[in-house]
């Protein structure tokens, strides 16, 4: 198996990372303990938790590689490990300079970090693959031998709950051979801190951010919602309601401006449960209304919104 990765101090490690990493002190320690203790880690928890965040933070303080593989039904095992260049292989044969490294092969001889992103999106024949490589610490390709694993090679994966859409759940054989970690949504005042920092220089009023950041959590509970939005809803309702905000000669806290922020940035995030009648816009209005009050009335705003053209034939 792979040796741990040695001359570190994982408390500044640790410290370093939570200086550019919002909040989840206790994650940041425990994925990094268990990758300098040689183990293999999946971090599990809703879209937009900061797994990627934190894999890649940690990958960057540890000093090593970090090959990203997004996890799709179209990840085959070959587009994982690589392949034979065909044009080579018809001049010079099966030799191993014709050989192309995939994500996996490039991690396991530079002793990176291997990063699966949506590893529950997988098709079972590639995740096959990777319990034998976790298993073993190298891997066999025909016609070219083994790729053993350099030091400091560990297998990071995220994977969203798996009753997301396109999602499966992983066999015992994976979990059996990683070291899992579930996260939640971050705190509110963490999910603040967040969306400030994402929209820095657009000169928005705290207070009314608190309040995006309690509307987008306000969604994760809301009874007609069967998934609510991650705090990059936030973000976007910030950065929209700043940019229409100048468009209309307005200010991003204004009622037209805010709620048409939120009609854009959070109905394609939030998903309706079964059997609800309703739409993502009209159960949105009433979150909105829930925080900032009753909604503007559309026909008393002058500015910015949909006229009928000059010329219009009026309705008969």
């Amino acid at each position: 198996m792979p040796e741990p990765v040695g001359g570190v101090d994982p408390t500044s490690i640790v410290d370093q990372i939570g200086s550019t990493v919002v909040g989840r002190r206790r994650e940041i320690e425990i994925v990094v303990a268990a990758l300098l203790a040689s183990r293999h880690v999946v971090i599990e928890g809703p879209p937009g938790t900061g797994k990627s965040t934190l894999l890649r933070a940690v990958a960057r303080e540890l000093g090593v590689g970090f090959e990203f593989v997004e996890g799709n039904a179209e990840l085959t095992p070959a587009r994982l490990i690589g392949h034979f260049d065909p044009a080579r292989v018809l001049a010079e044969g099966y030799d191993a300079e014709v050989f192309v490294d995939g994500p996996l092969a490039v991690a396991l001889r530079e002793g990176a970090l291997l990063y699966v992103e949506e590893i529950n999106r997988v098709p079972e024949e590639t995740l096959n693959v990777l319990i034998t490589v976790m298993s073993e610490g190298e891997l066999h390709v025909p016609r070219l031998g083994r790729i053993p694993a350099a030091p400091g090679f560990r297998l990071v994966a995220a994977m969203n709950p798996f009753d997301a859409i396109g999602t499966a759940r992983i066999s015992g054989a994976i979990y059996d051979r990683v070291c899992r970690l579930a996260v939640g949504y971050q705190s509110s005042p963490d999910e603040q801190r967040i969306t400030a920092q994402e929209t820095l220089g657009n000169e928005l009023d705290p207070a009314w951010v608190a309040q995006v950041v309690e509307l987008v959590r306000l969604t994760r509970s809301h009874p007609d919602l069967r998934v609510g939005s991650s705090v990059r809803g936030a973000i976007d309702m910030c950065a929209v309601a700043s940019s229409l905000a100048e468009l209309r000669g307005s200010t991003a806290s204004s009622g037209d401006v805010s709620l048409d922020a939120a009609l854009v940035a959070l109905s394609g995030r939030v998903r309706i449960r079964e059997g609800t009648s309703r739409s993502s816009e009209d159960i949105l209005r009433e979150i909105w209304s829930t925080v900032f009050g009753a909604p503007p009335d559309e026909s008393d705003s002058p500015e910015g919104k949909a006229k009928a053209p000059t010329g219009a034939t009026p309705p008969r």
